[in-house]
């Protein structure tokens, strides 16, 4: 069965929440002790690989560039180009002139 996309953003919220109500309780008791400055990076550093590893857990096979090493280019719907028609020739009307001698029409 498929979970819908708001279902699975609610459920990573809830857990996003209750990760960091139970960090907040374990951490409030070593504050007041104190740490120094590489204890504080080590958190940081495995907190961001924490969330790295997750992140990648949540989509394994995300592949940004996925025809290559480039991303392909959206489809793009032209007009077409405009058509060119030449004009027609121009052809002069055929002149007649009229005979009346031999009663009939010649070129002129």
């Amino acid at each position: 069965m498929r979970v819908n996309g708001f279902a699975k953003h609610a459920c990573r919220a809830v857990a996003l929440a209750a990760g960091l109500a139970v960090t907040v309780s374990l951490v409030a008791r070593s504050a007041e002790a104190g740490i120094d400055t590489g204890a504080a990076v080590g958190i940081g550093l495995g907190s961001f690989a924490l969330g790295s590893a997750f992140g990648a857990a949540s989509n394994p096979y995300y592949r940004p560039y996925p025809y290559g090493y480039y991303y392909p280019a959206a489809p793009v719907y032209y007009p077409p180009p405009p058509v060119y028609y030449p004009p027609p020739a121009y052809y002069p009307p055929l002149r007649s002139c009229w005979d009346p001698y031999y009663a009939r029409y010649y070129a002129c």
